[in-house]
């Protein structure tokens, strides 16, 4: 339904002339008369009749003024609303997390969020960094923290927020706990727990292997980093952990040499894609966490 037709219309009716609604309008009176023709043609009636010079209006058009009315009253009315729904922090909100993020970083930032911002029904999707991720490029969700890809997707805008070394480490009870100066040849002959192979977090990893032409001899595969860490716990190889996973039950590998391995974490999200209000205000609530965050 063409709005402008109904409100030229409208005056038409208020006006009694077509030549009076053209000038109330700043139209020609041509246009005037296309859009009249154009309802015609829409509702198949005739709207008005021409007597002499003037014109008067049908019984279809006596029955349509109403209508008319309140059908513009209506979207008025409805694009207002529209326009504030956007505007306001309320209404659903779908994020997508790793397991690792919800359940060590993410929790504070959503109490607070919940706390400052309760009409909003928050859905969280945990799943795989690599699944976050394409879930955001899909337009799944509106927005997902998770391990950053070695490289970056230029269809998708990426936050650092936390920044979570990660170290070589093993069970309390494995040979490798007890000794020293250990190579990444003898690594790589050691039974391994990582994570599978297209996982961020190992790609890291394996990465580091590869500078020196090696491969790690991985014997078991999961990507949970909870699920690693009790395979190690009970000597069944070793692996590479955030600080945060860390416990009593595992013990740092003494490394001949020294290895930074680092990985960020963060939060993705589709430029393609309008913001809602939510999204806008979480965004806001994130940038303190990292003085390096960037909202471009």
């Amino acid at each position: 339904m063409n709005t402008t037709n109904l409100t030229t219309f409208i005056t038409v009716m208020q006006t009694g002339s077509i030549s009076a609604a053209a000038e109330k309008l700043f139209i020609t009176q041509p246009a005037v008369s296309k859009r009249i023709k154009n309802l015609e043609d829409e509702f198949d009636v005739t709207l008005f009749d021409t007597v002499g010079r003037g014109i008067v209006p049908t019984q279809s058009a006596n029955d349509l003024l109403p209508h008319a009315k309140q059908w513009l009253d209506n979207y008025d009315n409805f694009k207002i609303n529209l326009k504030n729904s956007q505007q306001t922090v309320s209404g659903k909100l779908v994020i997508g997390t790793s397991h690792h993020i919800g359940l060590h970083h993410l929790p504070a930032v959503l109490k607070q969020f919940i706390q400052m911002y309760p009409a909003v029904q928050i859905e969280v999707n945990f799943v795989d960094s690599e699944e976050a991720h394409k879930a955001v490029l899909d337009g799944d969700v509106s927005m997902a923290f998770l391990t950053l890809p070695p490289v970056y997707d230029k269809r998708l805008r990426y936050h650092t927020l936390w920044s979570d070394p990660l170290y070589f480490v093993t069970g309390t009870l494995s040979p490798l706990a007890n000794k020293i100066n250990v190579t990444l040849e003898e690594l790589a002959n050691s039974p391994a727990i990582l994570p599978a192979a297209n996982t961020f977090t190992s790609q890291i990893t394996l990465s580091e292997f590869a500078k020196h032409n090696l491969k790690p001899y991985a014997t078991m595969s999961t990507n949970p980093l909870e699920s690693i860490r009790m395979l190690v716990s009970v000597g069944l190889g070793w692996s590479v952990l955030p600080k945060t996973l860390i416990n009593q039950d595992l013990e740092p590998i003494d490394l001949q040499k020294d290895i930074e391995l680092q990985r960020h974490l963060g939060v993705v999200v589709n430029p393609s894609l309008t913001p809602s209000a939510s999204v806008e205000a979480l965004m806001d609530l994130l940038k303190p966490i990292d003085s390096n965050f960037d909202r471009s």
